[in-house]
């Protein structure tokens, strides 16, 4: 593949993923792109693009126009590798107001090694009209017109960051909250526009790194899941986050923060994060 600007260098295709059809057992497969790339290795995805493609197959699975997802918690269950995808789906717990689902990612690990390495669950529930009872308990951010562009330096690259378009309301890494506008600037599935909750994800899982305070030269903090509670669906291409980390003193630590879109507060996020000192 020839670059637009003349050189050989390939160009990733402009999505996180790209689907590559069924398999034998009827389970959409994908191709990862060098787009997902985490900040840790060039070999393994950022968490935010597999978890949003859980989610896509959490709001798939046996689909329903009366429910929407409230509750997602998604395992990290080792590396996500840049490699082919095979996404399973099904109905844990049917139920005519709430219903549990579940989603795994699996992937050729090599040597002919096949198993899940991230696995997501939802609460779908079925929806009614509370419009006149609806609130917010948390404070909506600041307008993204009072937010400045973010350029990430130093260590702070990867294919993941470099498809994101950040706009920073608090100094990122500083002493108080971590407040940015974020929203992905490629696809998730090559050919696909998002839906809500799937461009939600796309950003959701950035808490642990807006909210961190440890210098990543020094350190490394690898979330090893997120817990997302939604009360309301987000709207608009911007989601918000307002994130800060604990760390305690026997290597693990806690994000949590808030998710926003333009309208304000939109659910809560939580993850669990181990933390190491760099050789």
């Amino acid at each position: 593949m020839t670059r637009v600007d003349g050189t050989s260098n390939p160009i990733a295709p402009d999505a996180f993923f790209v689907p590559l059809g069924l398999n034998q057992a009827g389970n959409e497969t994908f191709s990862t792109t060098t787009r997902t790339v985490s900040l840790w290795a060039p070999t393994m995805q950022h968490g935010a693009p597999p978890s949003a493609l859980i989610v896509r197959a959490l709001e798939r699975v046996s689909a329903r126009e009366d429910v929407r997802v409230s509750r997602v918690v998604v395992e990290l269950l080792g590396p996500v590798p840049i490699a082919d995808i095979e996404v399973r789906s099904w109905v844990e717990r049917p139920g005519k107001n709430i219903e549990l689902v579940v989603a795994e990612l699996w992937a050729d690990l090599g040597n002919g090694v096949e198993r899940a390495v991230a696995r997501g669950t939802a609460w779908r529930l079925t929806t009614a009209d509370t419009s006149h009872v609806a609130y917010a308990a948390d404070e909506p951010l600041k307008p993204l017109s009072e937010a400045t562009p973010h350029v990430w330096g130093g260590s702070w690259k990867s294919g993941y960051l470099d498809n994101m378009d950040i706009r920073a309301l608090t100094e990122i890494g500083g002493d108080a909250e971590g407040r940015v506008w974020a929203r992905p600037t490629t696809t998730l599935v090559l050919g696909e526009s998002m839906s809500p909750l799937e461009r939600l994800f796309t950003v959701a899982d950035i808490a642990n790194g807006i909210g961190a305070k440890l210098d990543l030269d020094r350190w490394t903090f690898l979330n090893t899941d997120l817990t997302v509670h939604i009360f309301r669906e987000p709207e608009g291409e911007w989601i918000g986050v307002a994130a800060e980390t604990s760390t305690g003193a026997s290597g693990y630590a806690m994000s949590a923060g808030v998710l926003h879109d333009e309208h304000g507060p939109v659910g809560r996020i939580a993850q669990t994060v181990l933390v190491r000192a760099r050789p």
